[in-house]
Formats: structure tokens, C-alpha cells, sequence
């Protein structure tokens, strides 16, 4: 009894307590907020998730309880709408642009769920007030970006469980966006942070992730971001239909920079030398500066070629690139008629050095060799325009600069040209080295005035310099080429310069200079001509005898000169369309003396018993020196034309200034030492631009004074003496380029400037030494003239132009004109053309033309299209005659990730 009234003493004494414990504190008071219920709904999570009434549990729960977390970093979080901890769940409730940090993982959605417990999150989407799913979660981990539908991510173990995940994985050299690899996945199990694996998935390089205009589909695969992911059956989808394309596994590479790997060929059929596959190989990166790449064609008759390519390049240093093509052409099968075996080669380099390398020296290669017909007949020859080249030239230099006073420059040189036209000789030496070139040169040296300043006079104005030339030069053909035998007739010869100027004023508008050049020229053999003593008299031939060793001579020769600047000024007045014309024009007088060295000169006497002058060094590099005596004067004048009219835009206050000829320029000489024709032709040479400077116009030409006999040689007779004009027009050529787009006629602005942004693209990429505006052709595998129009209409679902259609146009004509012995007659005059035409923002059509008007054909001709089909590209190309008759279509995925995935037909040159 007395222990139950114990009990109840304390009992009363405990509810008195939290009474007046509850006394203390404030009372709470209610929002006037109406409670209404939430509709929207996230996938994927409890339906109870936003309706939970539970209350919060005012104890705290025991920390010895559970498993011992192992968070290495604070977890930041942030919701817009509500941040709600329920500690019976043991979870956190983030709702409306929820975000979530922790150490390098990221991770926003429209709902977050913590569970602080197990150290995982649950994230997902919300509906807008129109019933669409918006806040797509967006996960980051390191560098790798994954945007699902919903996903479940553990921070312990860094595994989740994705549903409906997009990414987009970079891979090669390409750049961002189109060229990007997208992969898409209904279900991806993250198993850590270099290892996914993906059920049902699609990948595609599509801009469009969620309805693509193609795709590979793969049901599981294993995924490595940035480096690769192995799949099993893989097949290609085109608008959502199956392809026959398909594969039992398959491996894409994802690793980014240059990566080694087969390049895929193109099956082709040629109808002499059977099915081919060609540009098929290899391709090795070596090193960060350095890589290789093969690739081959072979023919079942045979045939083969193989082609290598290196590329490096060191930055700040230097960069180059390797080319070697190689051809064994078989035509038809042995024991037929036609049959017939040859080789081909190609070979380029080019190398150049930045100047902050090295300052005082250079080293720098362009090369360009091989055999003459390689880009006339070889069987793999795509870049059409090739075929017209008529050289092939290379050059290999190595400069040095000494910079202390006076300052030298030594630089050696190998060149190389070529002769490839059809119209050479056969047997013909149509090759020209020099291995090597030597050339020193000194920086001109004033003797009687200070390094600094100012030269006055004549005095101080005297200067002179030193150059030297020693060059071994070849001549060969194709047959002797790279043997030992084109080194039989080299020739060996330097000279040795050194030029001696002053200049001064003379009554302050006539610029006066005097000078004198010494030569002294070397040469290491010499060439000895006579009658054969040993031959009977009636058979006396002149024979040539090669004498070795060094020998020399020297030639010498003053010049003077005088001009001046003289100005016209017509003027119209201010009211006038042409206001101001203006002319200037630049005389100048010049006169030249060379003596005669007869010294260097011997003789014998033929069979008629006729004295015959020769020189011994006749033939030799340099060649002789003159024999005939020289005192000239020249005369030159040039002239240019501008004009000042008034501007159409009347806010302009000065006039517009136009040139009317940019240049017309005279020149002829009369030599005091000349027995007959005294006087030379009359040269001349202009240009002008009109049309707003869109046409182009240079000629020249030649006058003669003297009249010609019935031989057609010239007579030291004046031509207006033998009843003819004053000057007779003996030669002349003229050259009209035009060139024009859609902006040519519209209005300009108030600025002057054209309506549009940026004028299109004329030039395209040179090719072997080719031309690079078209004139000659394109390649048949060029897709350069679309990329201008293809990069603004990406993100155009049906693009329209309305009323402007993109085109441009290049013309060229070109004719000459001889009549040095009254043949009165046209020599080649032709209309060469260039144009591309856009009819829709994603179509582009090209040409490339001309005509010969003398031989009454057409040049060559080349058609091609191509339309951007989003993540596709088609061309077609076509010459429809001539030597080069052929065609190539191709279709295929633009993006250079998956560049294999094409279909790709051409035929073969109709010989």
C-alpha cells in the first residue's frame, strides 16, 4: 500500500512537470492556407510521396542504429518550391528545380529523394500546368553527363539504375554537336564510373536525339565513356524502319584525338581491269606529332596501288605532311593484243617552319614529282582538275641569315620542274633540277655616309652590293630520271655580282640615277669547235670538243636614268556626274652601254672558206658574252587614269573616287651601235577594273615600226615608208575575268556596304598545283561548296529561301593575236565558267565549263550536286565527255564518327 502510494505521488509529480513544461512554451497559431491537393504526379516514385501526413517524430532516432554511413563529403541541397525531412522515413523530399552536390557528382530535377539512411537518391520529372513532363534529371559525374527520365543513384557505392538516359560521348577529331556520338538507353545500370551497361539502346549521330533520322539499335551493350562500347547484335535503323545493315556484335571507338583503325573501302569495277576494291587501309597514329596512314587498291586482273600519308606537326616549330602514291597498272590479260604493263608514282612533301623557331635560318620544302602521266592515267586520279596541269615543280631550301654588319644572307636551294603536257616530245629532256642552287647576297653598303640617317647627294647616295649565284644544273627525261645516267650532262657554273648605284634630285622634280654592273662568271667546262683535221676535205665536219676544267670571264656595263611624276587635272565641275578626272603620268629616260668582248671569241674557217667567230663558253650554264657592242636609250612611260563622281547616296558630302585605268604602260629602245634596227618594237601593257571591280581586263601587245619582206624578216625599212601604217600591231593578248553573285545588283546601304553578312566562298583548296577557283574543274569527292549554305541550316526542320536564291558565277576569257609575219590571225580564245547554284538551303548544284572558240569545242565539263540530308550527305558528280569521262555518287553519314557507314559507286576513266 505504502509502495503504490509512492507510485501515484510520482506519477502526479511527472504530469505536473510536463505541464508546466508545456505551459512555457508559445502557442502555435495556423496559416489561413487552404489545404488543397497536389496533382501532379512523378514517375517512377510512391504515389504517397506528396500526400504524406505523417508528423514528424519529435525523438530522435538512435544513431546506433543502421549501418555506419560512409559519405566522404557534405551533401548541399536546394529545392525551389519545398525542402521536407521526414525522419520516420528517413528521407529528404526536395520538389521544383531540386539540385544536389556532393564531392564531383551534380545532379538536378524537377524531384529529388534523399535517403540519408541508405546514402541514395531517387530523381525524376514533374508536369507542367499542361500536362507535359519538364525538368528532365540532369547527372554529372566528372565529366560525363547523363539526362534521363528517372534515375537511382547510391553515393556509397556510385551505382544507379537509369531509365530513358540520353548522353553524348565525343570521339575522334570531331567537334561539338552533329558530330558528337549520342547514345540513347531505355535502361542503364551504372556499375561504376567507367563501366555502364545499356539495355535496349540506340546510337546515333543525329541532332534530333529523340526522334532521329537514323540509328544503330543494339539490345545490350557495355559502355566505357570516352573510350568505347561493345555491343552485341547491332542493326541500323532509318526512319525507325530496319536495314539489312547489321551485325552479331559490334565495337565503336569513343576515344577522343587519334586513335589507330581500319579505313573502310569502296567496292568499284573498272572494264579493264576487272572488280576492284579501292582506298581501303590503315591508320597509325604514332605519336602526339606524328602519324601514318596506308591505303591500297587491287584489281582481280592484277593491278594494284597503295598510297601513304604522313602528317606532322610540332607547334611553334613545324609542321609537314608525306605523300607516296604508287601504281602497277595492268591492262587487259596476258596473251591478248592489248595487254600492257606500267608504273606510276607520285610524290609530295611539304614542310615549313614557323619563323619564331628560329629567326636566322629556315628550312622549308614544297615537292612535287613523279612520272608525267600520273595524273593523266591513274586509275584512283578523283580530283579531276589534276588532268590539266601542264608542270609538275619542287623546291627544297635552306636559308641563313648573318645579322652583324653588313648582314648576309647564304641560302641552298634543290628545284625541280617538269614538263607534263601531251604535247611534249616523248624523248624529249623535259626534266630540269638543280642540285644544288647556291645564292649569297650582301646588304647594300654606303661608303661615304653614315649608317644612321638621312643620304644626301651624290656622294653619300653611292652604294653597292655583292650577290652570288652557283647553281649544277640537269636536264633529263622520264626514262633517266633518278639514274645515274641524268648526271652525264650536268652543268656547273656560277656568277659572281656586283651592281654600283648612286641616286640624287636634279632641279627638285627629276629623279636621277647612275649606276655600273661588274659580272664575273665561272664555269667548269668550256666547249672547243673546229673542223675534224683527221676527216677527208670533201667530209670536214665541225666537231664539238667538252674541255674540263675551270675557266672564266668577266662583262661589265654602265646604265643612267632620269624621271619624274606629272600630273593632270581636268575638272567638270561640282555639279557634274564626273567632276575630276585626273592623269598621271611617270617618263623616265634611260641609256645603257655594254662593250664588246671580243676577247672571249675565237674562230676557224669553214668549208667555204668562211671565218666562223665562236666562244668557247657557248653552251656552258651562263652562256657567252655578248659579242655585238651596245649604246642605248630607253624610253618608258606609265599612265593612270582615276576620276572623281558624284555619289548616288546624296547624304554623301565627298565625292567617289574610281580608277578609269589602273595601269598603261609604253616602253621601246633605239641602240647608237646597231648596223639596221635601230629602234625596238613598241611595248605596251594595261589593266583596268569596271562593273563596281567585279570584271577584270589586262592586255599587251606589241608595235612595230619596221615593215618585213616576203620571207616575213624584219627590213631596216619603217613601215609607213612601204605604204603601211605607222606601227604595225605584230602581237597582242587580252585577258577578261568576271566574277558575280546573288548580291552583285542589289542596293547597297547607307554604309556602302552589301545587304548580306558575308559574300560566298570563291576559293576551294588547291590541288597538286592546280587552279583553285574551278576554271579547271572540281573534285569529284568534294563537298567543300556545300559546307557555307550547310552550317546556317542545321537547325532548320523545312527550310525555304522565298525570294533569294544563293548562286554565284566565274567567267574567263582569253584570247591572243599574231601577226609578226601578216598571218592576220586568232590564236587560243576560249570562255572558261564556274558557277554554284543553291535552289533550296540544303540542295547545292555546281558546274565548271569552257569553250574553245579556235578549235570549236568545249573544255572540260563537270556537273555535280549534293543535298544535306540532316545526318547524311549526298553527292553526285559527272563528266559527261571527254578524256575524262566518269561519274561518282555517294551517300553517307556526315558525321566523321561513323563515316564508314556509306554506299559509295563510281566508274572508272573511259580511256
Amino acid at each position: 500500500m505504502q509502495a503504490n502510494k509512492h507510485l501515484l505521488l510520482f506519477l502526479f509529480v511527472l504530469v505536473s512537470s510536463v505541464q508546466y513544461v508545456s505551459a512555457q512554451e508559445d502557442p502555435i497559431t495556423p496559416l489561413p492556407i487552404k489545404a488543397v491537393k497536389d496533382t501532379i504526379v512523378a514517375p517512377l516514385l510512391p504515389p504517397n510521396i506528396l500526400n504524406d501526413s505523417i508528423q514528424v517524430d519529435s525523438v530522435t532516432q538512435d544513431s546506433s542504429q543502421g549501418k555506419k554511413p560512409l559519405l566522404l563529403d557534405k551533401i548541399k541541397y536546394k529545392a525551389k518550391d519545398y525542402v521536407r525531412l521526414s525522419q520516420k522515413e528517413n528521407k529528404i523530399y526536395l520538389y521544383n528545380e531540386a539540385e544536389i552536390y556532393y564531392q564531383d557528382t551534380e545532379l538536378k530535377a524537377g524531384i529529388i529523394i534523399m535517403d540519408y539512411v541508405k546514402n541514395e537518391v531517387y530523381a525524376g520529372r514533374i508536369k507542367d500546368s499542361t500536362g507535359t513532363y519538364t525538368q528532365l534529371p540532369y547527372f554529372k559525374q566528372g565529366t560525363n553527363v547523363v539526362i534521363p527520365d528517372s534515375i537511382r543513384f547510391n553515393f556509397d557505392t556510385q551505382k544507379a539504375l537509369i531509365w530513358n538516359s540520353r548522353t553524348e560521348q565525343q570521339a575522334g577529331a570531331g567537334s561539338l554537336g552533329s558530330d558528337a556520338m549520342k547514345v540513347l538507353a531505355e535502361i542503364t545500370k551504372k556499375e561504376n564510373d567507367s563501366v555502364y551497361f545499356l539495355e535496349s539502346a540506340r546510337l546515333t549521330t543525329s541532332k534530333d536525339t529523340v526522334d532521329p533520322d537514323y540509328y544503330i539499335k543494339i539490345n545490350k551493350a557495355k559502355f566505357v565513356p570516352g573510350k568505347k562500347i561493345i555491343a552485341g547484335f547491332s542493326n541500323m535503323y532509318l526512319v525507325d524502319v530496319p536495314t539489312p545493315i547489321a551485325l552479331p556484335f559490334a565495337y565503336f571507338p569513343l576515344t577522343t584525338g587519334r586513335t589507330g583503325g581500319l579505313i573502310f573501302p569502296t567496292f568499284t569495277q573498272d572494264p579493264n581491269r576487272g572488280f576492284a576494291v579501292q582506298n581501303g587501309g590503315y591508320y597509325f597514329p604514332i605519336n602526339d606529332y606524328v602519324d601514318f596512314s596506308i591505303l591500297g587498291d587491287f584489281f582481280t586482273n592484277g593491278s594494284y596501288g597503295f598510297r601513304t600519308q604522313t602528317i606532322y606537326t610540332k607547334r611553334y616549330r613545324y609542321r609537314g605532311n608525306i605523300n607516296f602514291r604508287y601504281e602497277n597498272q595492268i591492262t587487259s590479260q596476258k596473251g591478248f593484243s592489248d595487254f600492257s604493263r606500267s608504273t606510276l608514282y607520285n610524290i609530295q612533301i611539304s614542310h615549313s617552319q614557323d619563323p619564331k623557331a628560329s629567326p636566322n635560318s629556315r628550312f622549308s620544302a614544297q615537292v612535287n614529282l613523279g612520272s608525267s602521266q600520273y595524273f593523266t592515267n591513274s586509275f584512283n586520279q578523283i580530283n579531276v582538275q589534276n588532268t590539266q596541269n601542264n608542270n609538275l615543280s619542287s623546291s627544297i631550301s635552306y636559308s641563313k641569315t648573318f645579322p652583324e654588319y653588313p648582314s648576309v644572307n647564304v641560302s641552298l636551294t634543290a628545284t625541280h620542274n617538269q614538263n607534263i603536257s601531251s604535247n611534249a616530245a616523248p624523248d624529249a629532256d623535259n626534266i630540269t633540277l638543280t642540285l644544288p642552287t647556291l645564292q649569297a647576297s650582301m646588304e647594300r653598303i654606303f661608303p661615304f655616309a653614315k649608317r644612321e640617317g638621312i643620304k644626301k647627294g651624290i656622294i653619300q647616295n653611292i652604294n653597292f652590293q655583292y650577290n652570288l649565284r652557283a647553281e649544277n644544273r640537269i636536264r633529263t627525261n622520264d626514262e633517266d630520271f633518278l639514274t645515274g645516267r641524268m648526271f652525264e650532262n650536268a652543268q656547273i657554273g656560277a656568277r659572281h655580282t656586283i651592281p654600283l648605284n648612286t641616286n640624287f634630285k636634279v632641279a627638285k622634280y627629276f629623279s636621277v640615277s647612275v649606276g655600273g654592273n661588274y659580272e664575273d662568271v665561272w664555269t667548269a667546262q668550256t666547249f672547243q669547235r673546229g673542223l675534224d683535221p683527221n676527216d677527208p676535205d670533201s667530209n670536214r665536219e665541225v666537231v664539238l670538243d667538252t674541255i674540263n676544267g675551270f675557266d672564266r670571264y668577266n662583262r661589265y656595263g654602265l646604265s643612267a636614268s632620269v624621271g619624274t611624276t606629272l600630273y593632270g587635272t581636268f575638272n567638270f565641275g561640282e555639279d557634274k556626274k564626273i567632276q575630276t578626272i585626273r592623269h598621271v603620268m611617270r617618263p623616265s629616260i634611260g641609256w645603257g652601254y655594254t662593250p664588246s668582248f671580243e676577247q672571249f671569241y675565237d674562230s676557224y674557217t669553214d668549208l667555204n672558206n668562211e671565218e666562223v667567230l665562236f666562244s668557247r663558253f657557248e653552251g656552258t650554264l651562263n652562256g657567252a658574252p655578248s659579242l655585238n657592242k651596245s649604246n642605248s636609250i630607253s624610253f618608258s612611260v606609265q599612265n593612270t587614269l582615276e576620276a572623281k563622281v558624284r555619289d548616288k547616296d546624296s547624304t554623301k558630302l565627298e565625292p567617289k573616287k574610281i580608277k578609269l585605268l589602273s595601269n598603261l604602260n609604253f616602253s621601246t629602245a633605239y641602240n647608237f651601235e646597231a648596223d639596221s634596227l635601230k629602234l625596238a618594237p613598241i611595248g605596251f601593257n594595261g589593266g583596268t577594273s569596271i562593273l563596281n571591280n567585279k570584271m577584270n581586263i589586262n592586255f599587251s601587245g606589241s608595235l612595230d615600226p619596221y615593215t618585213i619582206d616576203n620571207n616575213g624578216r624584219r627590213i631596216n625599212t619603217f613601215n609607213v615608208s612601204n605604204g603601211g601604217s605607222l606601227l604595225r600591231l605584230t602581237r597582242a593578248s587580252m585577258n577578261l575575268s568576271y566574277s558575280l553573285n546573288n548580291e552583285t545588283f542589289k542596293k547597297k546601304n547607307k554604309d556602302g556596304e552589301e545587304d548580306n553578312e558575308s559574300e560566298l566562298n570563291d576559293e576551294y583548296r588547291a590541288r597538286s598545283g592546280g587552279r583553285t577557283d574551278d576554271l579547271f574543274g572540281f573534285g569529284l569527292n568534294d563537298d567543300t561548296f556545300n559546307r557555307s549554305s550547310k552550317k546556317n541550316q542545321d537547325d532548320i526542320e523545312n527550310p525555304i529561301y522565298g525570294t533569294v536564291i544563293p548562286w554565284d558565277l566565274r567567267m574567263q576569257f582569253t584570247t591572243s593575236y599574231n601577226n609578226s609575219n601578216r598571218q592576220n590571225e586568232f590564236g587560243n580564245t576560249s570562255l572558261m565558267f564556274s558557277g554554284n547554284i543553291s535552289p533550296s538551303p540544303r540542295w547545292s548544284v555546281r558546274v565548271s565549263s569552257g569553250y574553245d572558240f579556235k578549235n570549236k569545242g568545249f573544255a572540260q565539263t563537270q556537273l555535280g550536286f549534293q543535298r544535306n540530308l540532316k545526318s547524311f550527305d549526298l553527292r553526285f558528280n559527272w563528266v559527261p565527255f571527254g578524256r575524262n569521262e566518269r561519274w561518282d555518287f555517294f551517300i553517307g553519314i556526315s558525321s566523321s564518327i561513323l563515316q564508314d557507314l556509306k554506299w559509295e559507286s563510281r566508274s572508272q576513266r573511259i580511256r
